[in-house]
């Protein structure tokens, strides 16, 4: 689940998943700015599978748990530790 395996594709695995927002969040963003970007972004990929927004939001928590990125008024955004 959070590394690909021999049942998980590598653009499934929410390592893959919380690199792609991490490489979206510039700046900081809402949640759902960030999900409408991410979501265009996937369907311009061809090839890649569709994300859920529950997978989605498993890898921002993924990402919280390891300190990458912090929420703050509202807003989410990369950590500089």
């Amino acid at each position: 689940m959070i590394l690909p395996s021999k049942h998980i594709k590598t653009d499934r695995a929410l390592l893959s998943i919380g690199a792609e927002v991490l490489r979206l969040l510039g700046q900081p963003k809402t949640i759902s700015k960030l999900w409408d970007e991410f979501r265009n972004m996937h369907q311009l990929s061809r090839g890649k599978a569709p994300v859920t927004y529950d997978w989605f939001i498993l890898a921002i928590d993924l990402l919280y748990m390891v300190g990458a990125v912090s929420f703050e008024r509202g807003l989410l955004r990369k950590s500089m530790a």
